[in-house]
């Protein structure tokens, strides 16, 4: 049984004569990878000799099956529009869904998808059953095998859900999140508590994270490992989300940013309230408090940098809550509120020049000078 299933996904074309060396050949002319059809054809030679293994077979089919029924499933997840994903037992059904191509194959590629899956839920179950397969060549092109599928297959399984987009689209669904939020103060909060599950609300915490761990964080860290900053000095820039830095009489003392021996003459007014970096709630605690602090020449400048990405989340949250405070029109749905104000501000080049700041703001962190 298990034979002529193998038979059937690497030699389908013919049913002829299962056992020939030719036509075990002729699997190059569908462009598989190499090592795969390596492995396809070491797989036979055990079928030769272990033509008693029908007892694991329907097992080995289930598990197929089920892997298959995955697959459909995260595909019409993406919406790939894929109508023709209903017969989950079908080879041509998993041939023709476009995430689980092989990357550097013709069109016959999914075809080559469905037979390394084939082979690599085969290969499990025999080392699950302790069959006797003790060629070290052979295990390391299994592992070779499970870990070049995982890759090929990871957007599909992994990350279903997750459409990749320009980094302007991730940008424009936050400014949209923000415009919400402004109307119903309630909503960030429940993007990240997982509350709201539809579509939009999934794309626009997708759009949160995409904001805050590509773009801002690591090049927040970057600057950080790069300084000789303190650690109190760092939590008072956090803390605050405003920041005047001014030029003032020089003075050699011990800047209080890295605590080193500096000629220091700039003044580092810190201000503002503290606030949730997620749901960007504000806390009234000392909402009055202020701290100014002397740091030399290199100080000055990485503060800058360093508290224009820190606080560029809450800035543009408090821009987008200033345009839904002027609007004056009431007794509307917020739907068609945000719709409205947020067409206003992608017509007139708003939206844009905001994520033009980001840029120039990444770029100052990219092209930060090491610290001498």
């Amino acid at each position: 049984g298990r034979r002529k299933r193998l038979s059937a996904s690497v030699m389908y074309d013919s049913d002829e004569s299962e056992g020939s060396d030719i036509l075990v050949r002729k699997v190059p002319a569908k462009r598989r990878c190499a090592m795969l059809d390596a492995a396809s054809s070491e797989e036979e030679q055990p079928d030769k000799t272990c033509p008693a293994e029908n007892g694991s077979a329907s097992k080995k089919q289930k598990v197929l099956a089920k892997l298959k029924e995955l697959v459909r499933q995260s595909a019409a997840r993406r919406s790939c529009g894929s109508a023709n994903c209903e017969d989950s037992s079908s080879e041509a059904s998993v041939e023709e869904e476009p995430p689980c191509q092989l990357p550097l194959t013709s069109s016959e590629g999914s075809e080559t998808d469905s037979d390394s899956m084939k082979d690599f839920v085969v290969e499990e179950e025999e080392n699950d059953d302790d069959d006797d397969i003790d060629n070290t060549e052979h295990h390391g092109l299994l592992f070779f095998r499970l870990f070049f599928l995982l890759l090929v297959n990871f957007d599909c399984i992994a990350f279903s859900p997750v459409p990749r987009c320009d980094h302007f689209v991730h940008f424009k669904r936050i400014v949209k999140a923000f415009l919400i939020n402004a109307i119903d103060d309630s909503f960030l909060s429940s993007l990240y508590d997982g509350t709201r599950q539809k579509r939009y609300a999934k794309d626009m915490l997708l759009s949160l994270h995409y904001l805050d761990n590509r773009f801002i964080q690591p090049r927040l860290e970057n600057l950080i490992c790069r300084s000789r900053w303190k650690d109190r000095y760092k939590e008072r820039v956090d803390c605050y989300p405003d920041v005047r830095i001014s030029l003032k009489n020089t003075k050699n003392m011990s800047c209080q940013a890295c605590e080193m021996k500096r000629c220091c003459k700039f003044n580092v007014l810190l201000s503002g309230r503290l606030y949730n970096s997620k749901t960007l709630e504000v806390d009234n605690f000392m909402s009055d408090d202020k701290q100014v602090l002397k740091v030399g020449v290199v100080c000055a400048d990485r503060t800058r940098v360093y508290h224009n990405l820190k606080h560029f989340k809450y800035k543009l949250y408090m821009d987008c809550s200033s345009v839904v405070g002027l609007d004056g029109v009431e007794d509307e749905p917020v739907k068609d509120t945000v719709e409205r104000l947020f067409s206003h501000l992608e017509e007139s080049g708003w939206i844009q020049k905001r994520y033009n700041d980001l840029e120039d703001y990444m770029e100052d962190a990219d092209t930060f000078q090491e610290e001498k």
